[in-house]
């Protein structure tokens, strides 16, 4: 068995290395085995690297954002063939427990976010990958690999708009954070004709990058939100409808709610360090009716992801314009320093 370039990380050191690995094999009748094109990285790969999000507790390899070409298919595999192009969804369950049979196995406590593939197990930050078929999905021909690996963060967003529900047109829509994914929220409300979105974000560099994807919608900083609702009574008049927060910051998250109007909405799908806290008043989500919204993972919505993938084309996600920079394996570093930095808005390993 040949080898294999991958990137490791140590959870124990907090470390991420570079090492050589046996090229895997599909053991199983049900895997696959794939030749990976592109990987993203994720915040939540930030997170992990940091220690502050929970993973497996020996080395691995990271990545859950994978596209790329089948090498070997198990012999219970029919609906994949060797040479297809296709992405992968990370996430499922155990099958068997209450939430999966209800339909709902992103909460599943075994499956789900406790058993993603780049998270607890091997992934996709390789030149080889294993995955088992049912979680890989055969791409159309006219979704280029280097655009399907965001079909994973789409098929996130895709769970969140469900869970959203009905969004009224004249709703007036609060984004924190202009990394990837809250570009990707104003996308897709761009997409559906929204009119009145606002995003804040505190980098320089990132406003000016979301700026280039031309949506027309306001960007700000969190100061210059402050600014425009003085008063209590300011932000009841004139505030937020529905606020998504895509930065995973506590304090962000309280300002947001301070900011929606009665009724409002406040959506939480950045994700924040596990021991972080919020504090909300209790007496003004009762007053306001306020609704807080989870978002968890993408369960059954890789279909919609990829139809999101065609839908937004070339307009949304040329990489340029959305300030995604690709790099090779062995330019971890540089790549994960810029991420943190907001120098790019996302970066994606070429393999």
């Amino acid at each position: 068995m040949g080898k294999m370039k991958a990137l490791n990380f140590d959870p124990r050191k907090k470390c991420l290395n570079s090492v050589l690995k046996d090229i895997p094999k599909a053991i199983s009748p049900d895997d696959i085995v794939l030749r990976v094109s592109f990987a993203g990285i994720c915040g939540t790969d930030l997170h992990i690297a940091e220690g502050t999000f929970p993973c497996k507790d020996t080395d691995f390899t990271l990545g859950h954002e994978i596209s790329g070409i089948v090498t070997e298919v198990g012999k219970n595999v029919d609906h994949i063939q060797r040479g297809d192009n296709v992405v992968v969804d990370p996430n499922s369950g155990c099958n068997k427990c209450r939430y999966c049979t209800n339909g709902s196995y992103h909460l599943c406590m075994t499956g789900g976010i406790n058993n993603t593939i780049g998270i607890f197990q091997d992934g996709g930050w390789a030149e080889y990958c294993i995955a088992p078929a049912f979680q890989v999905y055969k791409l159309p021909n006219n979704i280029p690999l280097q655009r399907a690996v965001m079909c994973e963060p789409l098929s996130c967003i895709s769970h969140g708009w469900d869970r959203l529900g009905n969004v009224s047109p004249d709703c007036k829509i609060l984004i924190i954070g202009a990394g990837i994914i809250g570009n990707l929220w104003a996308c897709l409300f761009h997409l559906k004709g929204y009119k009145y979105v606002t995003i804040s974000e505190p980098q320089s560099e990132r406003r000016s990058l979301f700026q280039k994807i031309g949506t027309g919608y306001i960007t700000v900083t969190p100061e210059q939100l402050q600014t425009q609702f003085p008063k209590k009574d300011d932000c009841l008049k004139n505030g937020f409808d529905l606020c998504i927060d895509c930065s995973g910051n506590p304090r962000a998250i309280e300002k947001g709610v301070d900011l929606l109007r009665n009724g409002g909405r406040m959506c939480i799908f950045g994700v924040a360090p596990v021991q972080s806290e919020i504090k909300l008043s209790p007496f003004e989500i009762y007053k306001k009716e306020i609704t807080i919204i989870g978002v968890n993972i993408n369960p059954f919505s890789f279909n919609k992801a990829m139809a999101l993938l065609e839908a937004f084309g070339e307009r949304y996600l040329d990489y340029e314009t959305l300030g995604i920079q690709t790099f090779g394996l062995d330019q971890h570093q540089e790549a994960l320093e810029k991420l943190k930095q907001g120098k790019i808005s996302k970066g994606v390993f070429k393999i």
